[in-house]
């Protein structure tokens, strides 16, 4: 039965919404190699995305190590690429592998289980990392028994009783019932995206509605810093981290009150999970920090990101990485020239990557995007064109200089723009290179990314 047909016996479960994934269209990854695979970047249509697969796989060992510096598990978010492939060099890398990951989509589930990524050992855990939705419940539900049958789990996650209310209605329509494993989500800070603080009168309440209920095991608590894209020092991106840490072991400490003190209630077998990341809190995990909050925590440490194996300008701002750190960058061609048009006398530029191509997203940085190896930035974006505008040299960081730094129609141009995660979305396939095999300017791979919700 699928999704949308399920009998509706409870008014908490609204009618059924349904993730299409078996008619989901792609390109056909095949033909895309035999099409590009060999072929020199200044031979492509523009504008395009170019990940460079060294650097990628160099950023994926790097987290493993920072993971392992931290005495934590690691978690890797996929939704920044959406790909088979950069999955598996995000779990398996030449510092450690994991098998879990963290999901943005229903239709992210879908695919990797349809990559095969779960038949072969290389994810077994997967966390829908967004609060369920009452009208996903049922393709989250049939996903949780396709994962059991080849020994992988499947965990979501919450932060309002309702939700609990939900999960126990639709088990109540069922033969055989399940517990469903769930993280609660944790606010650590400002950024008010999803989840509460532990503090709070309303995550005490969500908290004993949970460990009362007979249709959820609790496997843990999840945070995310997102306000430490703001950070511009390692030593704010560890206290942003130091803040995620509290926020969750705080949560687990309140769990453990309450069930020491409920009578009937039962320990969980396992410590409960602690789940703590975003890129730069990632990359301030160290030996050091492990040291200073091992002793006190009421749970095992997971650390989680998803942006570090591509980073961008945003990332590139924090002051954790270097440019020589950034493997994804969008190809574009000079279109038309405009001398002294710039309000100070300067010169301008269009190119064919607009803001469907960049996206919008700005960051501490001007502009939209900068230019590798020339003193220029993205700073006006149309549709499908952008504007290209002289910066000081104080402002160059994607070094070394090409030539004197000029643009003519005609060239093409690499941008690295402020946010990847967003970028990348607007594109059906990305050409691959590898700086290991040869001087990246060469297609070795086409990685399709999954599409749709």
């Amino acid at each position: 039965m699928s999704a949308e047909e399920h009998p509706q016996l409870n008014p908490l479960i609204p009618k059924q919404s349904r993730t299409p994934y078996h008619i989901s269209g792609k390109p056909e990854k095949q033909d895309l190699v035999d099409e590009y695979k060999g072929k020199s970047l200044n031979a492509l249509r523009t504008p395009a995305l170019i990940i460079d697969r060294a650097v990628f796989a160099r950023n994926c060992a790097k987290m493993h190590e920072h993971a392992k510096a931290l005495g934590a598990r690691f978690r890797a978010h996929v939704k920044s690429h959406k790909t088979p492939e950069g999955t598996r060099l995000q779990l398996l890398s030449s510092a450690d592998e994991t098998h879990s990951i963290v999901v943005s989509t229903v239709m992210e589930v879908c695919e990797v289980f349809r990559a095969g990524l779960m038949a072969d050992g290389t994810v077994k855990d997967v966390l829908y990392g967004l609060p369920m939705a009452p009208n996903k419940i049922a393709d989250l539900s049939a996903l949780t028994d396709e994962f059991s049958a080849v020994g992988a789990s499947m965990r979501i996650l919450i932060d309002h009783p309702d939700q609990v209310r939900v999960i126990e209605a639709w088990e109540s329509t069922k033969a055989n019932h399940r517990r469903w494993s769930v993280f609660i989500k944790v606010d650590c800070g400002s950024h008010r995206r999803a989840g509460l603080k532990p503090s709070s009168p309303a995550f005490d309440h969500l908290l004993r509605a949970v460990l009362a209920s007979s249709s959820i095991a609790l496997y843990g608590f999840y945070t995310h810093a997102g306000h430490s894209y703001a950070s511009t020092s390692f030593s704010e991106a560890t206290d942003h981290l130091l803040s995620e840490v509290t926020a969750v072991n705080d949560a687990a400490t309140l769990a453990l009150s309450i069930l020491a003190n409920t009578p009937g209630s039962h320990h969980p077998n396992v410590p409960f999970v602690l789940s703590v990341g975003a890129t730069p809190t990632a990359h301030a995990a160290t030996e050091e920090l492990k040291k200073k909050v091992e002793s006190g925590l009421n749970g095992v440490l997971e650390l989680h990101a998803g942006n570090y194996p591509l980073l961008d300008l945003q990332q590139l701002n924090t002051s954790l990485i270097t440019n020589r750190d950034i493997s994804q960058k969008v190809l574009a061609t000079v279109i038309s020239y405009y001398p002294s048009r710039g309000e100070d006398g300067s010169d301008e530029a269009m190119c064919d990557a607009g803001a469907l191509a960049m996206s919008k997203d700005t960051g501490p940085r001007p502009g939209y995007g900068d230019v590798i190896g020339k003193p220029w930035r993205l700073s006006r974006v149309a549709q499908e064109h952008g504007i290209l505008t002289m910066m000081s040299p104080a402002s160059f960081e994607l070094g070394p200089l090409q030539g004197d730094g000029s643009l003519k129609l005609g060239d093409m141009v690499q941008i690295v723009g402020q946010h990847a995660c967003l970028t990348l979305a607007g594109y059906p396939w990305y050409y691959v290179v590898d700086s290991d095999v040869n001087d990246g300017n060469v297609v070795v791979d086409v990685w399709v990314p999954w599409k749709g919700w």
